[in-house]
């Protein structure tokens, strides 16, 4: 059984500032527990209700072999979960140390600037899994990635890519230039995408939903890149607008 001092510090994780001080963050579901086991990722710690340990004696038995299982009643599971109707699983990850982009690979990298929606960041990562870009840069005033709503939308996808947080990504960005990247920002006015030379050394940039990219930002992109539209929509979300261009840059 957890101390009241131990469940009070596993639910100040629910905050950026104390998951940023401790360097850990929740997982919460068995999916996504499964997932962070699977990575390269620490689990220090499981955390389980009763009710799912009376179903799941199976399952923890192969988790008690890979790290520290904990069993806590269901009220006190609440009282650390971050969803309504928790599912009684989760584990408390270590945040691990950054890994730089790899500015030699002949691949497609995606950048976010100050995107502030949980959901959107989520969906972008996940996007990036899905079309295989291993590598993306994020602003450190974008949403954190390790709030649960950014890791529920990434469905896993958070494990098997690697994210660089940066409070200069104009720098990285100069520096990927300079090692024959292609800046190209992706905005409302810009060059059709259908139409635009593409090559696998782009770093494919996107900014806040409400703003759009940052004049330093287009000051030092390459080109400017847009879907074209064909409808009466005012535009498009910025997670959807991700999908797309790099569903056409990476195929």
């Amino acid at each position: 059984m957890l101390t009241k001092r131990e469940l009070k510090y596993y639910t100040s994780l629910s905050k950026a500032k104390y998951r940023k001080l401790e360097q850990r963050f929740i997982v919460e579901g068995i999916k996504l527990v499964e997932e962070a086991l699977k990575s390269s990722f620490n689990c220090e710690l499981i955390i389980v209700s009763e009710s799912f340990a009376k179903v799941n004696s199976e399952t923890l038995l192969k988790y008690k072999h890979r790290t520290i299982v904990q069993t806590i009643s269901d009220y006190e599971f609440e009282s650390i979960a971050d969803t309504q109707t928790p599912q009684g699983i989760l584990a408390i990850m270590k945040i691990p140390l950054q890994r730089y982009i790899d500015e030699t690979r002949d691949e497609t990298i995606v950048a976010l600037e100050n995107i502030s929606d949980p959901g959107n960041v989520g969906t972008i990562i996940r996007t990036c899994d899905w079309f295989g870009i291993k590598e993306i840069i994020i602003t450190s005033n974008s949403v954190d990635i390790y709030n649960p709503k950014v890791i529920r939308s990434t469905m896993g996808s958070l494990f098997h890519v690697n994210i660089y947080i940066t409070e200069n990504i104009y720098g990285i960005l100069k520096t990927l230039q300079n090692s024959g990247k292609t800046i190209l920002c992706a905005d409302m006015d810009g060059e059709d995408i259908y139409n635009y030379t593409k090559n696998k050394t782009s770093v494919l940039v996107f900014s806040n939903e409400a703003n759009g990219p940052t004049q330093k930002l287009l000051d030092i992109s390459d080109s400017i890149i847009t879907i074209p539209k064909f409808g009466n929509a005012e535009s498009l979300n910025v997670a959807t607008a991700a999908a797309v261009i790099i569903s056409e840059f990476t195929k």
